[in-house]
């Protein structure tokens, strides 16, 4: 299973969706812009196996922002959103407030249509990430994708209830596999952040599932194959909050 991929963006990308959707039990397509989500859902067949959502990427909000009234209307009719959220580091801080304003609205919309499970981007936002959730008790279920936040910032995130996606790419520093160590292990599932994230240069596939087992067997303290049993039924569990 893969729980965030940006699967339309790979070279070659109808090939990979292909091949995910026959080796993956699940892959969830996220995509970055409400327009790039209806380009994606014309141009590959749907799946029973991949789940494509719209979203609208923080780093690119300012880009899009005329697009968040076509985002509010494909939430409607969509089971999950993604990927959305914000981003507070220096590249991106100067369009900070346009994200708040997307983000603030994407999840009131969320809580209107009776909540959605949403994939979230929170690079040095976390505390402002979850207020907004905060103020939206009835949004459905947040997935932190590649959570980079402090240690305090996992516990309230884990407090509020939010699972988390992690991929290979984030056992390549010792800040990432204390954070997956430190993760509520039963709202722990797989990511690749692929073509996005890359390990020795290449991206990440979205069959990368037991390389993620095996970065996290060490830091649980469980074989590979236990590692990967748990994903396996976290997993199979946030696919039943999201209605698979």
């Amino acid at each position: 299973m893969d729980f965030h991929c940006h699967l339309d963006l790979y070279p070659g990308a109808r090939e990979v969706y292909r091949e995910a959707a026959k080796r993956n039990e699940f892959t969830w397509l996220v995509t970055t812009s409400p327009k790039a989500f209806a380009a994606t859902s014309r141009a590959l067949e749907p799946s029973p196996t991949v789940l494509m959502t719209p979203g609208l990427h923080p780093e690119i909000a300012h880009e899009r922002a005329a697009e968040l009234d076509l985002l509010l209307e494909q939430i409607a009719g969509a089971k999950a959103v993604g990927e959305v959220g914000l981003d507070g580091s220096p590249r991106f801080r100067a369009h900070y407030e346009v994200q708040r304003r997307i983000f603030s609205a994407v999840i009131a919309r969320c809580a209107e249509v009776g909540g959605r499970a949403l994939s979230i981007h929170s690079r040095r936002a976390v505390r402002d990430v979850l207020a907004e959730l905060g103020r939206n008790p009835n949004f459905g279920t947040a997935v932190l994708h590649w959570f980079s936040g402090t240690p305090a910032e996992l516990r309230a995130a884990a407090a509020l209830g939010c699972w988390f996606s992690i991929g290979p790419a984030m056992f390549d520093s010792a800040s990432g596999k204390a954070l997956a160590a430190a993760m509520p292990r039963d709202r722990v599932v797989p990511e690749s952040d692929g073509p996005f994230a890359k390990i020795e240069g290449k991206p990440v596939m979205p069959w990368s599932e037991s390389q993620t087992a095996e970065g996290l067997a060490p830091l649980w303290r469980l074989s590979t194959e236990e590692a990967a049993s748990v994903l396996a039924q976290n997993g199979r569990a946030l696919l039943k909050l999201i209605g698979r």
